[in-house]
C-alpha cells in the first residue's frame, strides 16, 4: 500500500493515499484487521470487530469512485469505546456481562456524526468495566466481558483507564483514531500512558445521547489520536448540537474549525500557569515537566510558576457524591430507553452478585452499591455537593486562576508513568491533573511530554469553557517543537 507503518500514519496520510487511489478503504480496513489479528491477543484492546466493516468500506470506495465524498474521514477506519451505542450488529455493554447481549437500536450521536463524515467504524474497544465506576479497588483496562487490556509499551503495565482499549488501539496502529469518554481522567490518563494526544472537550460541546452514562455534570466523549492534528479533526467531526442532549444547546455556536488553530508558532506570547498542586506525584515526571517548561519558554511562552488551584483532595468527596447520585438516575434512564433486561442500578447490583465468580473475580462493586443508596437530584445534599464542586473547580479554581494571572492555559503532568497491573490490590493511583477540568466541565488536552525509561508521559494544558481552539494551538506548537511521540514496538 505504500503507507509505511500503520501505527505512525496520520489521518492526512491515509486521506492522501485514498485520494491518490494508492489504497482503497477496503484495503485499509483489511490491513488494520490483519494487524489486530496479529497483535491484539496479547493486548486485549478490541472487544469486538464490526462484521460489516469491509462491506461499509466497499460502499465508501464506490462513493469515492462516483465523486461523492461524505467528509474528511471518508473511508478511514476508526474505533469507539464500548459504551457508545452503535445501531448495527455490534453490542454496547460498557464491558459488562450484564449487557453482553445488548445491541443498540440506533447510533449514538457521536457515532452518527462519524459515519456521516465517512468514517468506517472498525470495531468497539475494551474499557475499564462501567468506565471505572464500579469498585474503589478496580484495575484499569479490565472488564468482565473483555478481560484485561495491556499497555503496548510494556504488557505488564496498565493502559490507564477507563478508555483503555481506545488508547491501546490507536497506539498499536489498530485504527487511525478512536473515541473515548471521560468523567474524570478517562481520556487523559490512557492517552498519557500510551503516548497519545487526547482531548477532553467542554461538557456540552459533544453530545452524550446514546452513551452509557456516569454523571451528566461531567460526562463527555472526546478524541484520542497519534497527533494534535488528528485529534482536532476528530473533535470537529463529533462536536455539535444534539436536541437529544440539552447540554449541547450552544454547541453549534461554539464549534470551530479546530484545524485552523494548528500553528507551529502558537506558543509565542502565551501565558501559562504551572499548577504545582497537581505535581509531585512522580519525581521523574516532574523532571520532564521542568524540561517542558524550558521548551515552552524558548518557544515564546511566559510561564507563571506557581499558580493557585484547590487540590484534588478538597474536591473529591463532593465529586464522589455528585457522580454516584447522577449515575443512579442517568443509568436508569439509559436502561429504560434501551429496553434491556437490566432495568436499573438495583438490577445491575443483583446481577453482579449472582455472577460474582466471573464478574467480581478480582474486585467488587462498592461504588455501585454506594450509588444505590443515594437519593434524588432534588435533595439538598446533592445540590450542595454540586455547588461545592462548581465553586472549587470553577469560581475558586480554574476561573480564578486564569483571571488572577491573565493566563491562556494551566499546565501540569497529566499522569504518572504506567504502573504494574495488579488484580489483587488494584490501581496504584498516585495522582494526576484531570480533576479540576473534569469537575468544572472545562476542556483539557494532553500531549506527549517525554519518557520515563520506556514509558510515555503526557503534558496537560487546560483552560476555561470552550477554549478548545486555544488548547489545540498551544498543544500543537509544543508537539511540533518536541515531537515526543513514537509508536510501540510490538
Amino acid at each position: 500500500m505504500g503507507l509505511g507503518r500503520l501505527d505512525n500514519a496520520t489521518m492526512d496520510d491515509l486521506a492522501r493515499a485514498l485520494e491518490r487511489r494508492t489504497v482503497s478503504s477496503r484495503e485499509l480496513v483489511q490491513a488494520h484487521v490483519a494487524r489486530i489479528v496479529e497483535h491484539d491477543a496479547s493486548l486485549g484492546a478490541v472487544i469486538e470487530l464490526n462484521p460489516d466493516a469491509v462491506a461499509i468500506a466497499d460502499q465508501r470506495d464506490a462513493e469515492r469512485a462516483a465523486g461523492r465524498l461524505r467528509g474528511p474521514l471518508h473511508g478511514i477506519p476508526v474505533m469507539v469505546k464500548d459504551n457508545l451505542d452503535t445501531g448495527d450488529r455490534m453490542r454496547t455493554s460498557a464491558g459488562s456481562l450484564a449487557l453482553a447481549d445488548h445491541c443498540a437500536a440506533a447510533d449514538s450521536h457521536v457515532v452518527a456524526r462519524l459515519r456521516a463524515a465517512g468514517a468506517v467504524v472498525l470495531g468497539k474497544t475494551n474499557l475499564s468495566e462501567w468506565a471505572n465506576f464500579r469498585s474503589t479497588r478496580s484495575t484499569s483496562g479490565w472488564s468482565s466481558r473483555g478481560g484485561q487490556t495491556r499497555n503496548p509499551y510494556d504488557r505488564a503495565r496498565t493502559p490507564g483507564g477507563s478508555s483503555s482499549g481506545s488508547a491501546v488501539a490507536v497506539a498499536a496502529g489498530f485504527c487511525a483514531g478512536a473515541i473515548g469518554t471521560e468523567t474524570d481522567g478517562s481520556i487523559l490518563n490512557p492517552c498519557s500512558m500510551n503516548g497519545l494526544v487526547g482531548i477532553k472537550p467542554t461538557v456540552g460541546l459533544v453530545s452524550r445521547s446514546g452513551i452509557i452514562p456516569i454523571a451528566a455534570s461531567q460526562d463527555t466523549a472526546g478524541p484520542m489520536a497519534r497527533s494534535v492534528a488528528d485529534a482536532a479533526l476528530l473533535l470537529a467531526t463529533i462536536a455539535g448540537t444534539d436536541p437529544a442532549d440539552p447540554a449541547t444547546g450552544a454547541a453549534d455556536r461554539q464549534v470551530r474549525d479546530y484545524r485552523s488553530a494548528l500553528d507551529p508558532a502558537g506558543l509565542e506570547g502565551v501565558r501559562l500557569g504551572v499548577a504545582r498542586a497537581y505535581c509531585g506525584f512522580h519525581e521523574r515526571a516532574d523532571r520532564l515537566l521542568e524540561d517542558a517548561i524550558g521548551e515552552l519558554k524558548k518557544a515564546g511562552a511566559m510561564v507563571i510558576d506557581p499558580i493557585e488551584l484547590p487540590p484534588a483532595d478538597a474536591i473529591r468527596p463532593a465529586e464522589r457524591l455528585v457522580m454516584e447520585t447522577e449515575f443512579k438516575h442517568a443509568l436508569q434512564a439509559y436502561l429504560e430507553a434501551a429496553g434491556t433486561s437490566i432495568r436499573d442500578l438495583a438490577d445491575l447490583v443483583a446481577f453482579n452478585r449472582a455472577h460474582a465468580a466471573t464478574v467480581m473475580s478480582h474486585f467488587g462493586q462498592e461504588i455501585l452499591e454506594s450509588a444505590l443508596g443515594r437519593g434524588g437530584l432534588d435533595e439538598p445534599v446533592y445540590r450542595e455537593a454540586l455547588a461545592t464542586c462548581r465553586r472549587l473547580a470553577r469560581a475558586e479554581g480554574i476561573d480564578a486562576s486564569l483571571a488572577r494571572d491573565r493566563l491562556d492555559a494551566i499546565i501540569a503532568p497529566t499522569a504518572t508513568p504506567a504502573w504494574l497491573i495488579d488484580w489483587l490490590c488494584g490501581d496504584n493511583r498516585r495522582g494526576g491533573a484531570s480533576c479540576p477540568s473534569a469537575v468544572a466541565g472545562y476542556p483539557h488536552i494532553t500531549v506527549p511530554m517525554g519518557w520515563v525509561e520506556h514509558l510515555p508521559v503526557g503534558l496537560s494544558f487546560f483552560a476555561g469553557a470552550f477554549a478548545e481552539s486555544t488548547l489545540i494551538r498551544i498543544g500543537f506548537a509544543f508537539e511540533q517543537r518536541t515531537r515526543h511521540h513514537r509508536p510501540p514496538e510490538l
